[in-house]
C-alpha cells in the first residue's frame, strides 16, 4: 500500500481527492491543510508522495516544495493547482516537482498522474506539455524597481497573494496593492498574473 500526503487548505478539495483515490486503488491517506501541518505530518509518516496545492496560506508553495525536498531529496511531489500558467509549471518542475495537474483537468487524470509520479516518471497534462514545449524565455531589461517593488514582486513570483506579502513584509495590505499598480504602470502589464509571469521570466522567484 503507497501513502499519499495531501496538502491543500479547501477540505472539499481534500475530501475529492479522498474520493478519487479510494476508488483508483489501494492508499493510505493522510492530508494537512497549512504548510506547517504538512512538514508534521510529513516527519510522522514519511509518506510516499505528497499531492501540494501551490496557494497555501502563509507560505508559497514552492518554498513548501523545497523544503520538503530539503528533508528529503527523494520526495515526490506533484503540484495540484488552479494555476495553469505554463511559467509557474517551468518554475516548479525546476524546483524539484515529479508532476504538475491542475484543478481544471479532469478527475480520473489526477489518478493517472499518481501512478506515473510513483512509477518515477513526471507527469504532465498533454496540453501542458505541449505549451511548455513551445514557450521561450525572453528576459527584457529590467526598468528600476524600487527595493520594496522588488521584494514584493519576488514574494509574488513565489505564490503568495496579496494579503501574505504584506503579513511577510509588514506592510499594510494597501500598500502592498499600490506597489503592484506602480510596477504594473513601470513594466507596462495589464494584471496581477501578468507581474508573476514576469517575475519567474525574471529568475526573480527564486
Amino acid at each position: 500500500m503507497k501513502s499519499v500526503l495531501i496538502v491543500d487548505d479547501h477540505r472539499i478539495v481534500i475530501a475529492g481527492c479522498r474520493r478519487l483515490l479510494s476508488k483508483g486503488g489501494d492508499y493510505e491517506l493522510f492530508e494537512a491543510t497549512t504548510a506547517d501541518e504538512a512538514f508534521i505530518r510529513f516527519a510522522e509518516r514519511q509518506p510516499d508522495m505528497v499531492i501540494l496545492d501551490l496557494g497555501l496560506p502563509g507560505m508559497g508553495g514552492l518554498e513548501v516544495l523545497r523544503r520538503l525536498l530539503t528533508e528529503d531529496p527523494h520526495c515526490r511531489v506533484l503540484i495540484f493547482s488552479m494555476y495553469d500558467d505554463p511559467i509557474l509549471v517551468a518554475r516548479a518542475l525546476q524546483a524539484g516537482a515529479k508532476g504538475y495537474l491542475t484543478k481544471n483537468d479532469a478527475p480520473e487524470e489526477l489518478i493517472v498522474a499518481i501512478e506515473a509520479v510513483l512509477a518515477g516518471e513526471v507527469y504532465l497534462s498533454h496540453s501542458m506539455a505541449r505549451e511548455l514545449a513551445v514557450m521561450t524565455h525572453r528576459p527584457g531589461r529590467r526598468p528600476d524597481l524600487t527595493p520594496r517593488e522588488l521584494d514584493v514582486l519576488r514574494l509574488l513570483g513565489q505564490g503568495l497573494a496579496l494579503g501574505e506579502i504584506a503579513e511577510r513584509l509588514g506592510i499594510s495590505y494597501k500598500t502592498v496593492a499600490n506597489t503592484c499598480t506602480q510596477m504594473k504602470d513601470k513594466l507596462s502589464l495589464k494584471n496581477t498574473r501578468e507581474l508573476i509571469r514576469y517575475a519567474v521570466e525574471q529568475h526573480l522567484a527564486l
